[in-house]
């Protein structure tokens, strides 16, 4: 869960990828113009740590790739019903320098009016997917509002990105994820739109060991790595991709919202016990395939 105060740490960081690692593809990277990017990072000052990288979007993608990372797939969320359109809008163009380096992801509010206009025109203008935090925007997987999104997305072959995991709850949020993103909540829609891709960030965290028993259990189901690996947060169960469907398993770094190195992450793996075509998928191949890339492959 998150408090106030967590520590950031300000050790040193590598200036590019490790160099025995394979190429790498960041799946889980956060963008937003610049007084929103401003408001994310006093909302984690307030409630859980101080972001170690203050950036703007352009800097973020030139960090990254400058750093060595293949492709940056860019996430977004909207925190309340009228902001989408514009969001998507600004990802697009902030994506268009990057073409082939950089995939940037829609958003929408559930429930707004004009839901699937919106992103139908964020697909017409080129963004690859979309990403939905249940814990900032509080919605029912299973209500009507979220039905015609998971409609459009497998009918456009749309990826989804969904914060779904219960954890890292926050008593800042305005809902309880404890309660609304039960993994048991998901698996009927995995079930439902069996051609819709979903992926679930930070390895499911909050119920590690069912989403891990899901993977198996549904094609169309995806995790990633996000600060799952880093052993920030005290976890009651230790991750060991060696007992996971690793075809579905990708890193995601968080970047920037992070309160320690970028290649945190990066440098746990390459203490993980898995072989080096299975490292490879966890680091590009996977993510290739669940967003659609010809990098990576």
């Amino acid at each position: 869960m998150l408090t106030p105060n967590l520590p950031m740490d300000d050790g040193p960081e590598g200036a590019a990828i490790p160099s025995d690692l394979p190429t790498v593809i960041d799946a889980h990277v956060h963008v937003f113009p610049g007084g929103i990017f401003d408001a994310v990072r006093r909302w984690f000052a307030a409630h859980a740590w101080r972001n170690r990288y203050v950036l703007s979007t352009s800097e973020v993608f030139s960090f990254l790739l400058g750093h060595g990372v293949r492709h940056v797939v860019a996430l977004q969320y909207a925190h309340k019903p009228g902001i989408a359109r514009g969001l998507n809008q600004y990802m697009a163009a902030k994506c268009q320098p990057h073409r082939g380096r950089v995939t940037g992801m829609a958003t929408v509010f559930p429930g707004e009016a004009g839901a699937v206009e919106i992103l139908k025109d964020a697909f017409d203008l080129g963004l690859g997917g979309v990403k939905l935090h249940a814990h900032v925007q509080c919605f029912e997987i299973g209500a009507p509002a979220m039905a015609e999104i998971f409609d459009l997305c497998q009918h456009r072959d749309k990826p989804m990105v969904i914060h779904f995991g219960t954890e890292p709850k926050s008593a800042a949020y305005p809902c309880d994820p404890y309660e609304i993103c039960k993994a048991t909540r998901l698996e009927p829609v995995l079930e439902r739109y069996p051609n819709l891709k979903i992926c679930v960030p930070h390895l499911g965290f909050g119920e590690i060991s069912a989403y891990r028993e899901m993977i198996e259990r549904h094609d169309n189901l995806w995790l990633d790595t996000t600060m799952a690996l880093t052993d920030y947060f005290p976890m009651s169960e230790k991750v060991d991709l060696a007992r996971y469907r690793i075809d579905r398993v990708m890193y995601g770094s968080d970047f920037p919202n992070i309160p320690f190195a970028w290649d945190r992450e990066l440098k746990q793996l390459r203490m993980v016990d898995v072989s080096r075509t299975d490292l490879e998928k966890v680091l590009h191949r996977n993510a290739a395939d669940f967003f659609g890339l010809t990098t990576g492959r």
